[in-house]
């Protein structure tokens, strides 16, 4: 029996083992592009996965963008009501604002994750999306 495959277009890539901590359930990673100033890869989420809320810091510059190529998930940005995500949708996440995205409770999702170019660029992770906070979602 083959496994079944997610990940859209790009594929689901391999277990995203080195950044597990920072996620609720299992996500993938299939690296598409990387040079000196720009990294593009294929992020899966199986349903209800997440990452930890986290901000994309740089003092100039920088950030993330989200393009969404399979399944259904959610973004959201601090005090904001979370958006739902599609194939097709693109988020825009500015440098310095603290978000998380991840699947819908009954949909894997897969989305691009793009890192914009800036200036003393770091990631900083933050405490999880609970349970409580996540279940509320779509009701």
């Amino acid at each position: 029996m083959e496994k079944e495959e997610h990940g859209g277009i790009f594929g689901q890539g391999e277990p995203n083992v080195n950044f597990a901590q920072y996620f609720i359930g299992n996500s993938y990673l299939n690296p598409l592009a990387k040079t000196e100033n720009l990294s593009i890869a294929n992020v899966t989420f199986e349903p209800r996965c997440r990452n930890n809320w986290h901000i994309h810091h740089a003092t100039k510059g920088g950030g993330q963008i989200l393009i969404c190529v399979d399944g259904e998930g959610w973004y959201q940005e601090e005090g904001k009501t979370a958006q739902s995500l599609k194939p097709g949708d693109v988020v825009t996440i500015p440098a310095n604002v603290k978000h998380w995205h991840g699947a819908k409770k009954d949909s894997w999702f897969s989305h691009l994750a793009v890192e914009v170019p800036g200036e003393n660029t770091s990631n900083e992770w933050c405490e999880p999306v609970v349970d409580e906070e996540y279940d509320k979602l779509g009701e």
